[in-house]
């Protein structure tokens, strides 16, 4: 963990990530790039002169200097921080960024979404989710500490989810947490028997790194949805995190299907962190 991204508008939220990463930073010796998205008009970026440009200038201005107040803060001192400013709010673009300079995790605040909002809006924490090659971390309040001791480790066992299972657990691994793997066992036409679901789960760890010690690990609970047994298991445990894999599913697909790890991020009060497929 090298390199860490933090988008950042300047919110109570945006701040309690950065102070997540501030954290992470210091425990892994990383450089924090902490991003703002410009949230500009296209007639503002494209002007060339008049009144317009001189808009656009003196709002570009202002920004940087909210930006760079924003980030003198005492808990930043001793990380190195790269401040990047992007001219369009386009969420995919966290992505390009994070690719470009090679970076290991993103850490990014949500106050989630619920009903009408969520339906037609989304959370632009889901939408760097949905595009975000490298793992997410979402933060909902101001962790005191990063300790995940415990995490939960959701997943349907599948044969397309070993490479993010072997991403979580070298991540797990290091920072020496227990890991619990949790298999959510659904009353309709995913239901499973116990004996499918543990040659399941053999059969995945035996593929994944052949370590089958982690057998131990592996919990299946019943609900009635899949967002409904990760919550009450990682409840039930007492978890510091909850950890997914994650289709970044979009566009037509998105909209039918939708997106169990996004459903979770939303609505868990714990941190999460998605590993894409």
């Amino acid at each position: 963990m090298k390199k860490i991204i933090v988008p950042v508008d300047f919110s109570d939220y945006s701040e309690y990530a950065l102070k997540a990463a501030a954290k992470l930073a210091k425990t892994y010796n990383a450089e924090l790039l902490v991003l703002h998205m410009l949230e500009m008009s296209d007639i503002m970026l494209t002007a060339s002169e008049g009144l317009q440009s001189q808009k656009a200038l003196y709002f570009f201005k202002l920004a940087e200097q909210k930006f760079e107040d924003f980030i003198n803060k005492d808990y930043l001192k001793g990380v190195t921080v790269t401040p990047i400013v992007k001219h369009f709010k386009v969420f995919s673009e966290v992505n390009d960024v994070a690719q470009k300079h090679h970076a290991d995790i993103i850490v990014m605040g949500s106050h989630g979404a619920s009903g009408v909002k969520e339906f037609f809006v989304g959370s632009n924490t889901e939408r760097v989710v949905r595009h975000s090659e490298i793992p997410v971390l979402v933060v909902k309040k101001d962790l005191l500490e990063i300790n995940f001791e415990v995490v939960v480790y959701a997943c349907n066992f599948q044969e397309e989810s070993i490479a993010s299972y072997i991403k979580a657990t070298k991540l797990f691994e290091k920072m020496k947490s227990k890991m619990y793997l949790v298999h959510v066992n659904l009353p309709n036409d995913r239901f499973k028997s116990s004996i499918e679901i543990e040659r399941n789960v053999t059969n995945f760890l035996k593929k994944a790194d052949g370590n089958l010690d982690r057998l131990d690990s592996v919990f299946y609970v019943s609900d009635y949805t899949v967002e409904d047994g990760i919550l009450n298991f990682s409840n039930k445990v007492g978890a510091d995190l909850i950890a997914m894999p994650t289709h970044g599913k979009k566009g037509i697909a998105h909209f039918f299907e939708g997106s169990i790890s996004e459903d979770v991020a939303n609505h868990a009060t714990l941190p999460v962190i998605t590993f894409k497929i």
